[in-house]
C-alpha cells in the first residue's frame, strides 16, 4: 500500500464535523456545503502517464489515512480553442486526470439513493467535471440523490488513432468510472443497482457508446443522452486524420512516437489541424467540416458497431433511455463563427449537397422547407445531421429493438443576445444545472438574472431527469412510431407530437454508418 500524504483533522468543529468515507483504495474527507456533502478529485484510475500513456485505464493506487478530498482534480489535456475562457480550468495542475466528484444528501450506506452520473461533452476534445457550469448541487439536492461527475481524456489522449494503443481511451476512461461507482457509491450513501447515465453534446455521444459497449452490462440502467451527435469514424478514418495529426508534429501515429511528446504540449497537433481539416474534404468528407478531428471509433473491439445499429439490435433493450435535442442547435456554431445572417445561398446549397440524406437532398430540403432563407437552410440541415435526427434514431432504434424511449424538444429561446441564438446547443445545460451565470450560460443569458420562466423551465428539467433516475418514467409518454408523442420544453411546456417532422420524414430510414475514409 502506498502512502498519500493527508492532513490530520484540525481542533474545530468544522473538520470533526466533516464527512468521512471509505473508498476500496482508501479513506477519503469531503465538505458540508449548503446541506450536501461534497466529495472532489477523487482518483478512480491511476495517472495515464509514463508506461501507463495511451492505455487502457489502470487501477488508482492506495494510500493511508484519510485524503482531503476538497478540490477538483487537474483537467485532463486538451484543446482550449473552442470555448476556453478566464476561470475554467481555475484547478490544480498535475498528471491525476481521471477522477470523480460526489455530491450527496447523506454519505449513510443504508440511504440507497439513486446515483446520476455526469459526462461532459466538448467535441471529444476538451471539457472538465470541475467546470462551474457542472456544479450538481440543485440536482442532488432537488432530486435527493446522489450525482457523480467524472474526467475522462479526450482529444489525442483520449481519442486519437495510434497505433500500439487501444482505440477508444476515453470511454474505456468512462467505464472505469463506472465501475468505481458500482464499487463504491452505496458507502457515499448511493444505490448501484439504481444508477443513470447523462451526458450532453459528446456526453451524450458518449452515452450513446456505452449503450452499445460490451463490456458496460450492469454498470448503470438508466440513460439520458442530450443531443446526441451522429459522428462516429469508421477505422480507417481514424487512422487517416490519426496519421495527419501525428504529421503536425513531425511525427508518426505510434505510441512511441508520440509518448516522446509532453501530454501538453501534444493538444497542439489537435489545434493545428482542426482549422486546417476543410481542406481534406476530398478524403474525410462529411467530417471535414466539423473542425473536430476526433470521435468514437467503430474499431469493432472497444466499439463494435454504432449505437443506432446497437440498440437496434436490442443491446440496451433492458436500459431505459431518455434522448431529446434542441430546436436550434447549430446556430450556436454560426454565432460563435461570427455568420449569424451572412450564409449566402452558395453556402446554404454546398451544405445541402453533403449533408441532406439521399441523392436528391438539396432539392428535397428546399422542398420541405420551401420559404427558408439560405441562413435557415445552411442551420437546418447542419442541425437535423449533427445532433437532432440522431437523437431521433437513437430513440427509434432503441423502440426497434424491444426497449423503452422518452423523447424531447427544447425550444425554449436563449434570452441573451435578444433571443438570437434560439433554443440553440448547450443550452440544455445551464437550464438542468441552474448554473445560468457559469460557462456557456454566462454567454446564453448575458450575464444577467434568468427570467421567471427560466427558472421555471430549470425547475423542470430536474424534477423530469430525477423522476426518470429514480423510476425510469419523466413524467411524458413513451415514445411509439404510431403517435410519436414528445416532451417539449418551453415556457409552457407541451406533449405533443413530434414538432420536427418535416425533418424526419427526409431522414426516415437513414442509416448513421460510420463515417468513411473517401
Amino acid at each position: 500500500m502506498t502512502t498519500t500524504e493527508s492532513r490530520p483533522p484540525a481542533d474545530g468543529p468544522a473538520e470533526r464535523s466533516a464527512p468521512v468515507v471509505r473508498t476500496t483504495a482508501g479513506a477519503v474527507r469531503g465538505r458540508r456545503e449548503e446541506g450536501l456533502a461534497v466529495f472532489r478529485g477523487i482518483p478512480f484510475a491511476a495517472p495515464p502517464v509514463g508506461e501507463a500513456r495511451f492505455m487502457a485505464p489502470r487501477p488508482a493506487p492506495t494510500w493511508d489515512g484519510i485524503r482531503d478530498t476538497h478540490a477538483f482534480g487537474p483537467p485532463p489535456p486538451q484543446d482550449l480553442g473552442l470555448m476556453g475562457g478566464p476561470g475554467l480550468f481555475d484547478v490544480p495542475q498535475g498528471d491525476d486526470w481521471l477522477t470523480v466528484n460526489v455530491w450527496t444528501p447523506d454519505p449513510d450506506p443504508a440511504a440507497r439513493r439513486p446515483v446520476m452520473v455526469w459526462i461532459y461533452g466538448g467535441a471529444y476534445k476538451l471539457g472538465h467535471a470541475g467546470s462551474p457550469g457542472y456544479d450538481a448541487r440543485h440536482i442532488a439536492t432537488d432530486g435527493d440523490l446522489v450525482v457523480v461527475s467524472l474526467n475522462y481524456r479526450v482529444g489525442m489522449e483520449g481519442f486519437a488513432h495510434i497505433e500500439g494503443a487501444p482505440a477508444n481511451r476515453g470511454l474505456l476512461d468512462q467505464v472505469a468510472a463506472l465501475e468505481w461507482v458500482r464499487d463504491n457509491i452505496e458507502a457515499f450513501g448511493g444505490d448501484p443497482e439504481q444508477v443513470t447515465v447523462f451526458g450532453e453534446s459528446a456526453g451524450a455521444g458518449s452515452v450513446a457508446s456505452l449503450l452499445a459497449m460490451a463490456g458496460t452490462s450492469g454498470l448503470f440502467r438508466r440513460a439520458i443522452a442530450q443531443s446526441v451527435p451522429g459522428t462516429f469514424f469508421s477505422a480507417e478514418l481514424a487512422r487517416d486524420i490519426g496519421t495527419a495529426l501525428a504529421a503536425e508534429m513531425g511525427l508518426r501515429p505510434t505510441v512511441a512516437d508520440l509518448s516522446s511528446v509532453d501530454p501538453r504540449r501534444l493538444t497542439a497537433a489537435g489545434e493545428a489541424l482542426g482549422p486546417k481539416m476543410p481542406q481534406y474534404l476530398d478524403r474525410w468528407g462529411q467530417a471535414a467540416p466539423t473542425v473536430t478531428p476526433f470521435s468514437p471509433v467503430v474499431d469493432g473491439e472497444v466499439l463494435p458497431t454504432t449505437p443506432w445499429r446497437a440498440l437496434a439490435a436490442g443491446a440496451a433493450k433492458d436500459v431505459d433511455l431518455l434522448v431529446g435535442h434542441n430546436r436550434d442547435e447549430y446556430r450556436l456554431f454560426i454565432a460563435m463563427a461570427g455568420q449569424l445572417g451572412k450564409i449566402t445561398d452558395e453556402r446554404a446549397s454546398a451544405a445541402l449537397r453533403l449533408f441532406a440524406p439521399g441523392p436528391d437532398g438539396e432539392a428535397a430540403y428546399r422542398a420541405a422547407f420551401p420559404d427558408a432563407s439560405p441562413s435557415e437552410l445552411y442551420e437546418r440541415v447542419q442541425t437535423d445531421w449533427l445532433f437532432n435526427m440522431p437523437s431521433l434514431h437513437l430513440a427509434e432504434a432503441q423502440r426497434a429493438g424491444g426497449g423503452s424511449a422518452y423523447l424531447y424538444e427544447l425550444t425554449w429561446p436563449a434570452p441573451g443576445n435578444g433571443g438570437a441564438l434560439g433554443a440553440c446547443h448547450g443550452l440544455d445545460i445551464p437550464l438542468l444545472f441552474g448554473t445560468f451565470g457559469a460557462d456557456l450560460g454566462a454567454l446564453l443569458f448575458a450575464g444577467a438574472e434568468p427570467p421567471a420562466e427560466a427558472e421555471a423551465l430549470s425547475s423542470r428539467f430536474r424534477l423530469s431527469w430525477t423522476s426518470f433516475a429514480r423510476t425510469g418514467d419523466p413524467g411524458w409518454p413513451a415514445y411509439d412510431d404510431e403517435r410519436r408523442l414528445v416532451q417539449v420544453l418551453d415556457a409552457e411546456p407541451e406533449v405533443r407530437a413530434y414538432p420536427e417532422e418535416a425533418s424526419r420524414r427526409l431522414w426516415e430510414g437513414y442509416d448513421f454508418a460510420p463515417l468513411p475514409l473517401l
